[in-house]
């Protein structure tokens, strides 16, 4: 079996605090969003650039406290971005990593936690300021 995409769901509880998180500040767009009736659980798929997300109200779509741990490119112009809106909720610290990553985490509102990473390069990457957690 060869996959051609994968896509993570994430449970998300409410959707005023998922656009502020993953719209606003992460800067993703929503490229549909689904409900049966108006008063019932929403999904919706989020995408930046390649990263496409789904994130579901619906009971048993998903555990809250997920990961995603995603490899890319300008992890730390992305870091820089996202500090510069000073979100109020999440100042995430950029790392370099005992696996030879810059990388940062952010928390959304529901326990879940993207991990964003960067292969290390040092002539790339050696005049940034790391937050050690130690």
């Amino acid at each position: 079996m060869k996959a051609e995409q994968i896509i993570p769901i994430l449970r998300i509880f409410d959707y005023q605090k998922t656009l502020e998180f993953y719209i606003d500040w992460l800067g993703f767009e929503i490229a549909w969003e689904h409900r049966f009736e108006d008063d019932m659980p929403v999904y919706i798929e989020v995408k930046k650039d390649n990263i496409i997300l789904h994130l579901s109200e619906h009971y048993g779509d998903a555990s809250p406290g997920s990961s995603i741990f995603i490899w890319g490119e300008g992890v730390a112009e992305y870091h820089k971005e996202l500090i510069d809106k000073k979100y109020k909720y999440n100042r995430p610290g950029l790392e370099k990593t005992f696996y030879d990553a810059v990388a940062f985490t952010v928390h959304d509102p529901f326990g879940n936690k993207i991990i964003f990473n960067e292969k290390y390069n040092q002539h790339k990457h050696e005049a940034l300021k790391f937050h050690s957690i130690e």
